[in-house]
């Protein structure tokens, strides 16, 4: 099964109205950086062991180790939690940027240092949301 068919598998297996949610969201983000890598993260270790919910992933970056290794991630996670939907902003070096940034105007949702958490995007203001993901996008091609 390639990336694209886990992806609609995913989504389609989460009950209403997440799914019509995250279809909506899986509509916008690569719509705020065209032309992204896709993944699917299913949640599981090397030994098949379940260690996160499964993740939709959107464009790429190089995380650096402190040993000197590197390795290819997404920028932008999308995620179905027990009580919504979880959009991760990964690889920002200010953990206080999205929640000073944007979550007093985000509606509501949980902020925290790489993660806006919400129950459904009828609380939530989607330009600020979009704008959000554009900054998570926007930070790596500054170091680049």
């Amino acid at each position: 099964m390639n990336v694209k068919e886990q992806i609609k598998e995913y989504i389609g297996s989460q009950a209403e109205p997440k799914r019509s949610e995250m279809q909506e969201l899986h509509r916008l983000i690569p719509q705020l950086s065209p032309g992204c890598k896709l993944w699917f993260e299913d949640g599981r270790n090397s030994e098949g062991k379940t260690v996160s919910n499964p993740n939709i992933g959107y464009g790429s970056y190089t995380i650096k180790y402190a040993n000197g290794t590197t390795r290819e991630f997404f920028q932008i996670g999308l995620s179905a939690n027990t009580t919504g939907i979880s959009i991760y902003i990964l690889g920002l070096e200010d953990k206080k940027y999205l929640a000073e940034t944007y979550g007093k105007e985000l509606g509501k949702a949980s902020v925290t240092g790489y993660c806006i958490k919400f129950k459904t995007l009828k609380g939530i203001n989607i330009d600020v949301l979009e704008a959000a993901i554009r900054y998570g996008f926007e930070a790596h091609k500054e170091k680049s």
